[in-house]
């Protein structure tokens, strides 16, 4: 069996108030790197850690790297963990998007499956390099516990693909920065054995 954890990275300027970050590099916020050294300590205590792949942007490798100096590994970055692409909608507020686009915006917010921002990925396509991501770690890991440290969109596919649920449902899961997602893999089959702890983040 293959144990999985999805972690979000850490706070970054643009969750709260939101905008379209996407392929943004944004750096962790002081909260971002704090939340990233709980969870390290929170899974040093309880968690054997195998393998950690990360996203390539830097709130991703740094939240990673936070996490393996604690388990004194190193994280290995893979492509397919990229944020989705928002395009031209990247750096925007809702309201900003609104004024613009007010048909696409709504497709997205309620049928996020059928949308695609202007220049921008389809969930489709972010589903089908993540799943790939996916299915590669688990052929390279048949046992043991592998970290994934990505963004809130991929976790979320991911979740769809894990639990057999459509693209439409992709807005019934929220991952928080820092929350961890496990996942359990075998027989070909996922469990999911918690979704979004974040215990370990109440006191920050």
């Amino acid at each position: 069996m293959t144990r999985l954890l999805l972690i979000r990275h850490g706070e970054v300027e643009g969750i709260d108030p939101p905008i379209f970050r996407g392929r943004m590099d944004l750096p962790l916020t002081r909260r971002g790197v704090l939340q990233a050294q709980a969870t390290a300590e929170h899974l040093a205590s309880r968690t054997a850690l195998g393998t950690v792949y990360c996203s390539p942007l830097s709130r991703c490798v740094r939240t990673a790297d936070l996490l393996c100096e604690r388990f004194q590994t190193s994280a290995i970055t893979h492509p397919e963990l990229n944020d989705i692409s928002y395009g031209a909608w990247s750096g925007l507020s809702i309201d900003q998007v609104r004024a613009k686009w007010p048909e696409e915006l709504l497709v997205w917010l309620t049928s996020p499956q059928l949308a695609r921002t202007p220049g921008g990925e389809s969930l489709q396509e972010l589903a089908a390099r993540a799943v790939e991501a996916l299915v590669g770690v688990l052929r390279k890991h048949l046992h043991g516990t592998v970290v994934l440290v990505t963004h809130d969109s991929v976790i979320r596919v991911l979740l769809c693909h894990a639990l057999g649920l459509a693209l439409s449902s992709y807005w019934t899961f929220s991952p928080s920065p820092c929350g961890i997602t496990r996942l359990a893999y075998a027989d070909q089959r996922f469990t999911l054995e918690s979704f979004n702890e974040t215990q370990h983040l109440t006191d920050l």
